[in-house]
C-alpha cells in the first residue's frame, strides 16, 4: 500500500529522528508506544546486549554492555531498521536482563526485510525487537528507497490522481539537487522558474517561503519549514517534509494575525492559490492561523497524497471573524469563495492516504466548485465539528474511507448549496461515528475519475495509514 521505508543515517542519530531498534533484555513488549522518538535514532552508537550486542541507541539487556564511537557496531541495519517509535533512548549504556536484543528486529514504518546481518546476526525488519541471541537489522527495507539516508531522501509515492493528468506533475525532474540549511538559501533556491530539485535538511526558522514553477522540494529526515509556503506556480512537488504554520497554540504568533479579525487574518502553513499541477506527497501539515493546506484562485491539478493534518489545541475568542474554542482548526479549504467564477472547472483535487489526526475541527476537506476525489483516508479527529463538506457546486467522491470515532463524516454546507451540488460515498468504514452521512444533491455526481486507481479495501487501512502518513 505505501512504498514507506526508512531513512537513518548518520544525521539521524544525532538530531534524533524516529526511534528504531527495540530494547532488549528481559522486557519487550513487542509494541512501540505511540510517537516516542529516542533521544540518539535507533540503531545507536555501538548497542548493549550480552554475548552478542543489540540495536537500539542503548538497548537495554544482557549480562553485560559494551561501549564505543564507532556507528557501525551494533547497529542494526543502514535500512530496515527502527520504526516510529519504538526503541530506548537515552545516552547510557543498557544494564542488566537476561537476554539480549536481537533475532528477528522490526524496522521501517511498513517493515524493512533482514539483509546482510548487524552485529550479533541475521534478523529481519519490523517495528519491535525481540529478545534472543542473535542479531540485529539487516541491510534492505521494502516498500521504496532502499539506499536512502540523511543525503538520500527517500522515493516517492506514485504519482496518482488529478496532478497525473494534463501533463502530468514532474517538479524539477532530473536537476542536480541542490541542498539548503536555512531560510534564506531555501527562500533563494526557491525563487524563479528553472527546474531546481531542493533538499532540505534541518529546521528552518519561521518565515514565509514562495515557490516558483518546475521546483521539487525534499525534506531530508528531520527537516522542518516553519511560517508559510506559498504555491502560485505550475510543476511543484512538495515531499518528505514538515512544515509548520505560525499559529502553534496561539495564532497572535503569527505576524499578519490581527486581533480585530482573529485567526482567520493569519497565514496557511500551505496556500496553492491560481497554481497548477502540483503534488504533496508524504507531508507532515500543522498549526496554520488560516488554514493547514488551502487551495483556491483557481487552481487545478493538484494531489495530496500521505500526508498527515493535525493542530496544537487554540482557541480564537477575539475579532469579527472569532470561533471561540474552535480555534479556528479548520484544515483545507477548496475555493475561497462562492462568488468566484474563475473557479468554475477548476479546483479538482485527489486527496488520497491522508490522515486528518489531533484537534482538526472542520474543513478536511471543505469543497466549492471543484471534482475532489477523497480515496482511502483516514479521520481519528475526535470533537471535531464535521469531515468532508460539500459547498456551492461541489462534487465530491468520497471513496473507501475509514471515519473512526467523528462526528459528520460529510454533508452538505447548507440547503442552498445541496442543489448546486453533489456526493458520492462508497465503500467507507464508519466506526462509532455521529452525526450525517450525507449523499446525492441537485448537482452533477462525480463517480467516474479520468485517472486510473485501485481503492484499498478499508480493512487494515487505519494501521497502514498511521504507520505511512507523514515523512519517512
Amino acid at each position: 500500500m505505501s512504498r514507506c521505508s526508512v531513512v537513518i543515517s548518520c544525521l539521524c542519530l544525532l538530531a534524533g529522528c524516529d526511534g528504531g531498534g527495540g530494547s532488549g533484555g528481559s522486557v519487550t513488549d513487542g509494541s512501540p508506544p505511540p510517537d516516542v522518538a529516542s533521544s540518539v535514532g535507533s540503531g545507536g552508537l555501538t548497542g548493549s546486549g550480552g554475548a552478542v550486542s543489540s540495536g537500539g541507541s542503548n538497548g537495554t539487556g544482557g549480562t553485560t554492555s559494551t561501549t564505543g564511537t564507532t556507528i557501525p557496531t551494533g547497529f542494526g541495519g543502514v535500512i530496515g531498521t527502527g520504526g516510529r517509535a519504538s526503541g530506548t533512548g537515552g545516552s547510557a549504556s543498557g544494564a542488566g536482563g537476561t537476554a539480549s536484543s536481537g533475532g528477528s528486529g522490526s524496522g521501517g514504518r511498513i517493515g524493512g526485510t533482514g539483509g546482510a546481518p548487524g552485529t550479533g546476526g541475521a534478523g529481519t525488519g519490523g517495528r519491535t525487537s525481540s529478545g534472543g541471541a542473535t542479531g540485529t537489522g539487516g541491510a534492505t527495507a521494502t516498500g521504496g528507497n532502499t539506499t536512502g539516508n540523511c543525503t538520500t531522501p527517500p522515493d516517492p509515492s506514485p504519482l496518482l490522481g488529478w496532478a497525473s493528468q494534463s501533463g502530468s506533475t514532474t517538479g524539477g525532474g532530473s536537476a542536480t539537487p541542490t541542498t539548503v540549511t536555512n531560510l534564506a538559501a531555501l527562500q533563494a533556491a526557491a525563487q524563479g522558474n528553472t527546474a531546481a530539485v531542493i533538499y532540505v535538511s534541518g529546521v528552518m526558522a519561521a518565515g514565509s517561503v514562495s515557490v516558483g514553477s518546475n521546483k521539487t522540494i525534499v525534506g531530508l529526515c528531520g527537516a522542518e519549514i516553519h511560517g508559510h509556503v506559498g504555491i502560485s506556480s505550475s510543476n511543484v512537488i512538495v515531499r518528505n517534509i514538515k512544515i509548520v504554520g505560525y499559529a502553534v497554540g496561539n495564532c497572535a504568533l503569527d505576524p499578519s494575525y490581527d486581533s480585530g479579525v482573529g485567526c482567520s487574518s493569519g497565514a496557511d502553513a500551505v496556500s496553492v492559490s491560481g497554481a497548477n499541477h502540483v503534488w504533496f506527497d508524504h507531508c507532515d501539515i500543522s498549526d496554520g492561523t488560516d488554514g493547514n493546506l488551502d487551495i483556491n484562485n483557481g487552481a487545478d491539478f493538484v494531489t495530496v497524497s500521505w500526508t498527515k493534518f493535525h493542530y496544537t489545541p487554540r482557541s480564537d475568542n477575539s475579532g469579527s471573524d472569532s470561533t471561540g474554542g474552535a480555534g479556528h482548526r479548520y484544515s483545507n479549504l477548496v475555493g475561497g469563495g462562492d462568488n468566484s467564477p474563475g473557479d468554475v472547472g477548476k479546483l479538482n483535487v485527489t486527496w488520497h492516504h491522508n490522515w486528518w489526526a489531533d484537534n482538526v475541527m472542520e474543513r478536511q476537506p471543505r469543497v466549492r466548485y471543484g471534482k475532489n476525489h477523497v480515496l482511502n483516508n483516514l479521520y481519528t479527529c475526535a470533537g471535531d465539528n464535521y469531515c468532508v463538506r460539500a459547498g456551492m457546486q461541489a462534487q465530491i467522491l468520497v471513496e473507501s474511507n475509514v471515519f473512526s470515532g467523528v462526528k459528520n463524516p460529510q454533508q452538505f454546507n447548507s440547503t442552498a448549496d445541496q442543489g448546486t451540488s453533489y456526493i458520492t460515498a462508497t465503500n467507507n468504514l464508519y466506526s462509532n461515528c455521529s452525526g450525517t452521512q450525507s449523499t446525492g444533491g441537485g448537482g452533477t455526481p462525480f463517480t467516474n475519475p479520468p485517472y486510473a486507481y485501485t481503492a484499498d479495501a478499508t480493512s487494515g487501512l487505519q494501521a497502514a495509514i498511521q504507520s505511512g502518513a507523514g515523512p519517512q
